[in-house]
Parts: C-alpha cells; structure tokens; sequence
C-alpha cells in the first residue's frame, strides 16, 4: 500500500513543485512574510497580553500610546494585497525569464488599475465619495485580485517581449535606458487591456473587478477555509507528504497559502479595530497548534526517545534533536530515525497533527481557547510562547502543553516497538563483537 501511495503522491509533488504559476504565487507571498513578521512585532508589543501593561506604557507614553504603532501595521497587513501584487509579479517575471523588475511594475499597476479608485461614504441624505485607494481595497479582500492580475499581466508582458515588440536602441546605451525602453510597448499593452477590463467591468452591477473576483472567487474560497474540514484536509495532506519525504508544506501551500493569508489578515483587521475575530483556521493557527518539534508533531517522538529510549541509537539521536525540535525543526528526526517510509511510526505521525487541530479547534469554538489575532510569529517560536503570543491568553499555551503530553501517549506504544527493535540490533552486534574479541588467534594456523 505504501508502495502504490508513493507513485500517486511522488508524482503529484513533482508536478506542483515544477508548476511555474503555483511557485510564483508561494514565491510572491514569501517577500511579504519578513513585513509581516516585524509588523507582529509591533502589533504583539501594542497588545502584550500581561494585564495592566498597556496602564503602564501609558505612563511613559500617555494614553492612546498604541497608535503610535499603527502606521507600521497599516502599511504591511493593510496592503497585503499591494505588496503580493510586486512580489507575484518579480516571481513569476524572473520564471517566465523577462525583466522581474518590469514585471514587478506593470503588475502592481494593472492591480491598481482593477481596484476601485472611490470610496463612497454615506453621510445623510447625501453620498461624499472619497477619491482614491482605501485599505480596505489594498489589503485582505484584494487578495486573490492580485493573484489573477500579476499572472495574466506578466504572461501577456512576457509573450510581448518574446514576440520582439520592443523598441530597441543601439549599442553603447546604458542598460537601464535599453531595458526601461525595451519594456515600453509591452507593458503599454498591458495597461491598455486593464484599463478596458476596468471599463467593461464599470458597466456590470459589480463595477469594479476587485469586487467580481471577491464575490465570485475569494469569498467562497475563505467560505471553505472557515470550514471544519479544511485545516484537518492541510494537515492530512502536509504530513503524508513529508511521510514520503517530501517537503509537506512546500507543496500543500502553494495552495492552501493564499486562503490562510486572507483568513489571517482578516482577523487581524477586525483585532485592530476591536470586533470579534472572524477565523479559527488562520496561518498561526494551523502553525501553532498542530505540528510540535516539525511535521507529524515529532517533539513528543523526540522526547520519549531521550527519556524513556533504551536502545542508544534513539537515546543519542533523541539528544542531537531535542533543542531544534523545540523550534519546530526535525529533519534530524524525519530523516535519521528514520520517519520517512517508516510503517511501524506511520499510523502515529499522521493521527497527532489531526488529533491536536481537531482538539484545538473544539477548544476554540467553546471558548476554552481565544481565536488567533492574525499577528504572524516565527514558525520557529517554541510551544507554550506561541500559543500564548499568537491569541494572548496563556490557557493556549498550557493547552500546547497538553497536547504534546497527549501525544507522547499515541507515540508511545509505536515508539516501544521501534525502540525494542534497535535494542535487539544493538545487542546482537554487541555479541558478535564479542565472539570475535573470544576468538583466540595464537591457535590458529596459518599455511
């Protein structure tokens, strides 16, 4: 059976890994990652979950310290949108092998293109209409707008400058004066189609593009992402994966990446403005509450073999992974005990993630737990400070606590056959070192 997974999964992982548009976009997302990250930061230094702390930075800083902060937030998760425009575009430019700097541009202005330029705002009887680019446009809900936009504007910027339609210059101009000019008439093109996209769109009852994709696209995607079965359809997905091997979440998320963004964006909008949080299954969530010590959730595995392990080659290799572990770090384990095409450890590696999700997001819907804030951690944050940071109350990180003792109780009995398995290698080996050391050399004759 495993056999037959292995020629379904190696192949589909292949093909995903080797998909230019998939990698663009998980390529294009990864340049707004370290933004968000420093802008967590903040937003955790805004709302550190210690009572009385906000009293006491008033002190120092007066009251309402916390907008001081805002503009930092504002200009990452608040042009989300903005920012992935850039990145997808230079992405899927350098894969297309065009100018990713000219790609990178003409997608971020065809995406401004396509977004709604007025924010009307009713005030009475009368409508005053803002002009210009709202947050609320740049950021969560344009989203899979700038997806679309960066990939079709590149691929028709590309063909263009393949074609040879290009204004060429003579020898001896400086590259940036031939490159700016080269990238002229294809990237005129591109604008002039999302202007005529935008016109044709004024004439519809969605107005705009931005709110046609959001309605008919990015809404029911974020539907599903609110559903119970889609983080538990992740997990499964990542850690069959890495049972085989194969980076789990380097091939999950080149799908599952965009829905998480969006749902975690979304939260921390309605975090900063104070409304109830919307989402369970935000990219922290699914982070912080599933896989301990990597994939399969192996930091129980690792702790069981330094403490309980009798064979020495799990007791040392238990040692050498104990403190990456800790930071969500287990190649050492997936690929040294092996994990990796390991029958007697598959059942366990891919029930704990499952079953910690599962127990999380009970403990969420009933209020056991807060939901998540959408402020995005370090995957390497250690368990018991993630839970804490990312929804600020520290029950979640006592429940993380729980669940890796919860599943050092499912590795257990597997972990025991492992264990007894290389104890037995090891003493056999031991026993034939000592028939040989018995061996009394003198007595044998040589012809």
């Amino acid at each position: 059976m495993l056999n037959k997974l292995e020629k379904i999964l190696a192949p589909l992982a292949e093909r995903l890994a080797n998909n230019i548009v998939l990698t663009a976009i998980r390529d294009g997302f990864l340049v707004t990652t370290p933004l968000l990250i420093v802008a967590s930061i903040f937003l955790v230094i805004a709302n550190f979950p210690i009572p009385g702390y906000s009293e006491f930075m008033a002190g120092f800083l007066g009251t309402g310290w916390e907008a001081y902060l805002d503009p930092i937030i504002n200009s990452t998760f608040g042009v989300i949108a903005l920012i992935g425009s850039v990145g997808i575009g230079y992405s899927y430019g350098k894969l297309l092998e065009v100018d990713p700097i000219a790609s990178a541009a003409v997608s971020l202005a065809s995406f401004l293109i396509l977004s709604p330029q007025t924010h009307p705002d009713f005030v009475g009887p009368e409508q005053e209409v803002f002009n210009g680019f709202a947050f609320s446009n740049l950021g969560t809900a344009g989203l899979f707008l700038a997806m679309i936009t960066a990939l079709l504007s590149v691929k028709l910027f590309a063909y263009a400058s393949k074609k040879g339609w290009v204004i060429t210059l003579p020898d001896g101009v400086p590259p940036a004066v031939m490159n700016s000019f080269a990238a002229l008439i294809p990237s005129g093109m591109v604008l002039l189609l999302a202007l005529l996209v935008n016109i044709l769109f004024s004439f519809t009852p969605y107005k705009y593009a931005h709110n046609f994709i959001y309605e008919i696209l990015q809404s029911p995607l974020m539907g599903f992402g609110q559903s119970f079965i889609f983080e538990p359809i992740y997990q499964f997905l990542s850690t069959l994966f890495w049972f085989f091997g194969i980076n789990g979440p380097a091939v999950t998320n080149t799908t599952f990446s965009p829905i998480h963004l969006a749902l975690t964006t979304e939260n921390l909008t309605a975090f900063n403005a104070g409304e109830p949080l919307p989402n369970i299954f935000t990219q922290p969530f699914g982070d912080f509450f599933a896989n301990f010590g990597g994939g399969g959730s192996t930091l129980s595995l690792v702790i069981l073999m330094v403490f309980v392990a009798k064979s020495q080659r799990m007791k040392q290799l238990g040692k050498l992974s104990l403190i990456p572990g800790v930071f969500g770090i287990n190649e050492m384990v997936i690929f040294g005990l092996p994990v990796v095409l390991n029958p007697i450890i598959f059942i366990p590696f891919i029930i704990c993630p499952l079953v910690n999700i599962i127990i999380s997001t009970i403990a969420t819907q009933i209020g056991v737990i807060p939901y998540t804030t959408g402020a995005s951690l370090p995957w390497t944050t250690p368990p018991f400070f993630s839970g804490w940071l990312s929804t600020g109350s520290m029950l979640a990180g006592l429940l993380q606590i729980g669940l890796i003792v919860l599943d050092c109780v499912i590795y257990y009995p597997f972990f025991k056959v492992m264990d007894k398995q290389y104890l037995q290698d090891e003493q056999t080996v031991e026993e034939q070192e000592d028939d040989l050391d018995s061996i009394d050399l003198g007595s044998v004759t040589f012809d």
